[in-house]
């Protein structure tokens, strides 16, 4: 499948336009490439005993 093919699903399968989804930047995800997630999921749960201050996420 094209990534033109994937745009014109995804437009037909949501109802919006194929500019807009052009825009939204979608892409076939590979199955073998574990390590690309573009957006990090952060834990659900933060430990603060378990980090030094350094280490807490900015908030």
């Amino acid at each position: 499948m094209s990534q033109r093919e994937f745009e014109e699903a995804v437009a037909m399968a949501t109802g919006e336009s194929l500019a807009v989804i052009q825009r939204c930047g979608f892409s076939v995800a590979d199955p073998l490439e574990v390590n690309c997630d573009p957006e990090p999921r952060r834990p659900l749960v933060f430990d603060w005993h378990r980090m030094s201050a350094a280490e807490w996420p900015a908030c």
